[in-house]
């Protein structure tokens, strides 16, 4: 009995509702909704707001990370993955167009970039690499905290520029650089993703056709 008396008396009250306060609800909800910063990159998305004001920011976040991970945390991660995939696809091409550092053991004769990680893993060189690449880690971790307490440090900045590229530069030459970083990075983090799984399926030496 209750509930259809409940049902009149809400109905009875959306009676008295003037059809000109729904029409204009609906005009503030569909104004909400056209009005909304498009990403760039991916116009059918919204522009995730975290990124702004960051060097080569296009609005690509589409899942959403910068709204619960610390932008300056994201970005440390970006351009640090960024570098070793730099480093990692000269490295990996270098070895099967026949480059060597000698004096060269010979038990790594004949070895390609795919082959060479389990005869590396089972003559024990692996682990050094191991060792040295996670020291690095905690080091660069302990930079990272001091950063997202607050240090000043902008993320990827070591202060490592033998050659002087930064040197007396304006903020905006600088900003281009960072750029130019990003986007390198960015290509070469694909870049190797694509080389590695090519090599492996077909076996074979650069360009892996």
């Amino acid at each position: 009995m209750k509930l259809p008396l409940l049902a009149s008396i809400v109905g009875a009250a959306s009676a008295f509702t003037t059809p000109s306060a729904s029409i204009h609800t609906l005009q503030a909800r569909a104004s909400t909704e056209l009005n909304y910063e498009k990403s760039e990159a991916l116009p059918f998305m919204p522009y995730p707001e975290n990124l702004k004001g960051y060097v080569g920011d296009v609005g690509f976040d589409p899942l959403r990370f910068s709204d619960f991970a610390p932008m300056d945390f994201l970005r440390e991660a970006e351009i640090k993955h960024g570098r070793i995939c730099m480093l990692a696809w000269v490295g990996f091409v270098s070895v099967d167009t026949g480059f060597r550092i000698y004096p060269f053991p010979e038990a790594y004769e004949g070895l390609t970039s795919v082959t060479a990680h389990d005869a590396l893993v089972e003559q024990g060189a692996m682990s050094q690499i191991f060792l040295w690449c996670g020291l690095a880690e905690v080091i660069s971790t302990i930079a990272v905290i001091q950063m997202l307490e607050g240090s000043g440090r902008e993320p990827g900045d070591y202060g490592f520029d033998p050659l002087g590229f930064l040197k007396g530069k304006s903020e905006e030459d600088v900003n281009e650089m960072k750029l130019r970083e990003i986007k390198n990075g960015r290509l070469a983090m694909l870049a190797f993703s694509g080389i590695v799984t090519q090599s492996v399926l077909t076996q074979g030496p650069f360009p892996y056709v």
